[in-house]
């Protein structure tokens, strides 16, 4: 009997010193200047990532492991396969969130939005995070292409859609799905963009994407498509999602950008 419990113990013993946790990416942590706090990044490396090779960054926003993370990753990693080859192999980025009210909104002139969104208009320093501290961060510690791609989905489909309007070279693909141009009255709409200066040259590749979700929030999509189709600098897509809502539609989206930009 005592043989029998030793043996049973050394086997579940052996079993338990056998388990390893599944690793899906590398979480970095920035000081941030900027915005004078700490930062959390989830990172995903492609399958056979080699430190002698470069490769395209992906920024997403939303990027936590309980918010959009690990199912962009999934995209990601199944349009690797060389069967399927939807999209160059990538490194991901997923920008934790701390306050996206706070970091995806310009200041709003509408005092319905500010008693909602309390914390509300510091985007400004948000971006400049991005450009100054995350990217050259990231473009230090990993090798990369000059192929820089955003994600962002209301909230964060309007911060994009800021970016593609004020600095536009911070990135090379624009993936909006869903983006919250009412804010502060489309007000987004009046303002002179980058891209269309006469000095800008950059080849820009924008995916625009937005579902059954209302009409202001649809026509506003649309607009932003019809403004961007009309440069011939950019190279603009737009998909209606018809059967997607505001709350399911990312991940067909970005499927469906990876497919259409080929980034």
């Amino acid at each position: 009997m005592k043989k029998i419990i030793l043996l049973f113990l050394l086997f579940f013993s052996h079993l338990i010193l056998a388990q390893k946790d599944f690793v899906l990416g590398k979480i970095e942590t920035i000081k941030s200047e900027e915005l004078n706090e700490e930062r959390t990044i989830n990172v995903y490396l492609p399958a056979g990532y080699d430190t002698n090779q470069n490769y395209p960054v992906i920024y997403l926003l939303d990027g936590s492991a309980n918010e959009d993370f690990i199912h962009i990753v999934g995209i990601l990693q199944y349009g690797n396969y060389e069967w399927v080859n939807m999209v160059s192999k990538s490194i991901l980025i997923g920008i934790e969130n701390v306050d996206r009210k706070r970091d995806f909104t310009f200041p709003t002139t509408i005092e319905k939005d500010k008693k909602d969104f309390p914390t509300t208009g510091s985007s400004e320093k948000f971006i400049n995070f991005i450009e100054k501290e995350l990217q050259p961060f990231i473009e230090s510690k990993y090798k990369v292409t000059s192929s820089r791609t955003i994600v962002g989905q209301s909230l964060g489909g309007l911060l994009a859609t800021e970016i593609l309007y004020k600095k536009t070279k911070l990135f090379t693909n624009y993936i909006i799905i869903s983006p919250s141009i009412w804010w502060d009255k489309q007000s987004l709409f009046t303002w002179n963009a980058e891209f269309e200066k006469p000095e800008f040259n950059q080849k820009t590749k924008v995916f625009v994407g937005v579902g059954k979700e209302g009409r202001v929030m649809e026509s506003d999509a649309k607009k932003l498509f019809q403004i961007l189709s009309k440069n011939k600098k950019i190279e603009s897509h737009f998909h209606y999602f018809g059967d997607a809502n505001h709350g399911d539609i990312l991940h067909l989206a970005v499927y469906k950008a990876f497919e259409t930009l080929k980034i």
